[in-house]
């Protein structure tokens, strides 16, 4: 495959039209045409539809540039790399988060490493659902006790556990009595709820009386004295320390492990590993303490 020719495709298909991307790169537009021709000629391929104003990418045309174009960013930036003499972080970092984390802490580690590496242009995106990298055009993805997935690999940097609050007016309950919850979603978060305390494991039955769609939510209900919950311990430690809420015990079942992950098949490029470098940096440790002592901060 025409290596110009494949570049010329994606500046094409990033501005939506050949004399957009002429203007923009300062190139002539009937070469840009006639590259994105010999293309669709050598792949046997139509890879825009054309007519209107603006073109548009046909499926096949997609798919070749979504796959295509980060590749093509990567080789470009080895390239500045190795001419200006180094490998100093730098391009478009691209990075996927869960929404507690994004909401308690990824503006101040965002910012932080921006100051650190003005070089990079970082892009956060706040979502919890699963994401293909390679099709979305992710460099990082952060996600909670992530899935086995081979074509996938990282680290694990923080490390947190789920422990049942509530606020000091709501009595436990007694003789097995359901407490009133308030529970993450549209569904579950009722129950029976596995739970250790300082007189050991006792089961306590949640009645769902409110269903929030963030955590950030369910905790400040449960500060107004809504229900109990199941939180994050990095989440409610300072109003525990303050007597705001009151542990009732620690809730059975493995930790929550916040993995940070890219493809494996992708060589890891100094921005990416700019970025893993400095959640250690952040996170040295990696306890619930210190994701606190961070939300605390800010």
């Amino acid at each position: 495959m025409d290596l110009l020719a494949l570049a010329d495709f994606n500046l094409v298909a990033r501005h939506g039209g050949f004399g957009r991307a002429a203007r923009a790169s300062g190139r002539p537009k009937a070469t840009l045409s006639r590259r994105v021709a010999e293309l669709e000629a050598a792949l046997n391929l139509r890879l825009f539809e054309r007519g209107g104003r603006l073109l548009k990418l046909t499926e096949e045309g997609r798919a070749l540039f979504q796959r295509t174009g980060a590749l093509l960013t990567e080789l470009d930036e080895t390239a500045a790399a190795i001419a200006s003499g180094g490998d100093r972080p730098r391009g478009r970092l691209r990075v996927s988060a869960p929404l507690l984390f994004s909401q308690t802490a990824m503006g101040r580690i965002a910012a932080g490493f921006a100051l650190k590496y003005p070089d990079v242009r970082l892009e956060v995106t706040t979502e919890d659902r699963p994401v293909d990298m390679v099709e979305e055009g992710y460099d990082l993805v952060i996600r909670v006790n992530p899935d086995p997935d081979e074509s996938l690999v990282g680290r694990c940097f923080l490390r947190d556990r789920l422990v049942v609050v509530a606020s000091p007016r709501l009595v436990p309950p007694a003789d097995g009595r359901p407490v009133p919850a308030v529970a993450r979603g549209t569904s579950g978060g009722g129950g029976t709820w596995d739970v250790v305390g300082p007189a050991g494991r006792s089961p306590i039955v949640a009645d769902p009386v409110l269903r929030l769609s963030s955590l950030v939510m369910v905790r400040d209900a449960v500060r107004a004295g809504v229900g109990a919950a199941r939180l994050p311990i990095s989440l409610v430690s300072h109003d525990l320390a303050a007597g705001t809420l009151v542990h009732w015990g620690d809730v059975e079942g493995p930790e929550i492990a916040l993995w940070a992950l890219y493809p494996s098949r992708r060589l890891l490029s100094a921005r990416v590993s700019a970025f893993l470098d400095y959640l250690k940096e952040a996170f040295p440790a990696g306890t619930p303490e210190e994701l606190a002592a961070y939300i605390g901060g800010a």
